[in-house]
């Protein structure tokens, strides 16, 4: 009995991989992920709960930087410009740059303002600062100052 063979039945291996599929795939989330990402950022309103933790006591000497609305810098009680910031903590604190700073800023001033001043305590190497704010108390009565730490802070 003789065999005849055809060409196409010699076994041969494919040398290339077939990414069609792939491609198909990658598309097809792309355009899930397309379509699903605005929906991930919207804001959901939040009644968020209060904190009744008690406000971090005062320290004995505490240095406060006011930002008035004028946009001026106060250190204690004592005006100063923005350019004197670091030599004027410097005394304030002793050169201790692990002491905490008080910051407190007129409520109509911008909030470019005090992340300015924020960023000059931070290039001075003031890393802990505390924001203070008038707790439990409704607008326009008298009140007094508490700090509030900010992120990250230990009392």
């Amino acid at each position: 009995m003789i065999r005849i063979r055809h060409a196409d039945e010699s076994p041969h291996e494919a040398s290339e991989i077939n990414v069609t599929p792939f491609i198909d795939v990658m598309l097809v989330l792309l355009v899930i992920f397309m379509v699903t990402a605005p929906l991930t950022t919207v804001n959901v309103p939040v009644d968020l709960p209060s904190s009744s933790e008690k406000p971090a006591p005062r320290p004995d000497d505490p240095v406060f930087l006011t930002v008035k609305a004028d946009h001026s810098l106060a250190l204690g009680e004592d005006p100063m410009e923005t350019s004197g910031l670091r030599p004027a903590l410097e005394r304030a604190t002793k050169g201790n740059h692990d002491e905490r700073i008080f910051l407190r800023a007129d409520k109509s001033g911008d909030y470019g303002t005090l992340m300015g001043v924020m960023d000059r305590l931070r290039s001075a190497g003031y890393l802990k600062v505390a924001l203070v704010n008038l707790q439990g108390q409704e607008e326009g009565s008298e009140a007094v100052s508490q700090p509030i730490l900010a992120a990250g802070d230990a009392p």
